[in-house]
């Protein structure tokens, strides 16, 4: 059997993408965003089983967490720090991430994260010895979808 490989092109370039955040009613292109990653983790539970001597494994949930560094150049996520701070009230909100790369047969995906919720981030920050200033927020989500998914590259079946 021949050994078939991926074809170069087809890597998805880690610079081809958008990020938009919909706050309320409003939706903002998150153009400032250097990086981003969400993760899925599902919750186990170890089981004894007789008979075995080791246990078993059963899913029983799963957590979204997530993380981003972006330039430091809005205040909306400040704004909402400062309205929890003030009134108690919390602020949840919606992040789509679309990853396309023309040249890739993979195509385009789209991941939407639902309810997210900042777990807190900078206030204030300067550095008189850098370049440009950045920085990071670390988030969870309660749901997700994928609208749009990736082709299943030449080879692959």
């Amino acid at each position: 059997m021949d050994n078939v490989t991926m074809i170069g092109k087809d890597a998805v370039s880690a610079k081809l993408a958008q990020c938009f955040v919909t706050i309320g009613r409003n939706r903002y292109n998150f153009m400032q965003a250097i990086n981003f990653e969400a993760k899925f983790e599902k919750t186990k539970t170890e089981i004894p089983i007789l008979g075995k001597t080791g246990a078993g494994n059963k899913s029983t949930g799963w957590k979204g967490t997530g993380s981003a560094t972006f330039h430091y150049n809005t205040s909306i996520f400040r704004q909402m720090m400062i309205d929890f701070k003030n009134t108690g009230e919390d602020v949840y909100f919606e992040i789509q991430v679309t990853n396309e790369d023309k040249t890739s047969a993979a195509g385009r995906q789209t991941m939407v994260f639902i309810d997210c919720n900042i777990d807190g981030g900078i206030l204030a920050k300067f550095d008189a010895d850098g370049e440009y200033l950045d920085e990071d927020m670390d988030f969870t989500f309660e749901d997700f979808n994928m609208p749009e998914a990736f082709k299943i590259l030449s080879g692959m079946l």
